[in-house]
């Protein structure tokens, strides 16, 4: 099971919609999948699931289940201020240490506004996942200017990007 976690607490954010648009591309490969959205998360885990709390808040370990019946992830983060969004990274200090993620593999895809398309919030989360004992993808996808390469229904429009997500797609499903 490949778990595609939407990194942004953002309604309606358009790192769901590229999300919806991987999941599209894992079904064409015959690979099983599930979306983690952390719009999804309990509004009080940063007071009720991080330090002395780990492991105490019910709703927080309910919505992290799922990531146990996955050996993959697919983490799409959006850049802010140059980095991951403080949600992600919240989420991330959340998980249970050792564990949570540790042992899995990661494919990461990055989006921004800009024309770097998130590459330095693609490093930050790089050097996290390593800390934590996860194996990245090494083709990781940046997106940049994704404004101009997402339609409001979820289609990247530009060849290229939708060539180097189904590539990255297929090399995660054959790690």
């Amino acid at each position: 099971m490949i778990t595609l976690l939407v990194g942004t607490n953002r309604p309606d954010s358009r790192a769901r919609r590229v999300a919806n648009f991987y999941a599209s591309q894992l079904t064409e490969l015959g690979a099983p999948c599930q979306f983690l959205d952390l719009v999804d998360l309990p509004a009080d885990f940063l007071n009720s699931a991080l330090y002395e709390n780990a492991g105490r808040n019910a709703d927080f370990n309910r919505f992290i289940a799922p990531l146990d019946a996955s050996d993959k992830l697919v983490v799409f983060v959006s850049e802010y201020n140059c980095s991951i969004p403080g949600a992600l990274k919240a989420f991330i200090d959340a998980l249970p240490y050792p564990g949570g993620i540790r042992g899995k593999t990661a494919a990461l895809v990055s989006l921004s506004s800009g024309d770097q398309g998130g590459a330095l919030a693609l490093s930050h989360l790089t050097d996290i996942l390593f800390y934590l004992g996860t194996s990245v993808l090494p083709q990781r996808v940046r997106l940049p200017l994704i404004s101009k390469h997402l339609s409001a229904e979820g289609e990247i429009t530009t060849p290229l990007l939708r060539q180097l997500l189904r590539e990255q797609a297929e090399a995660l499903v054959g790690w």
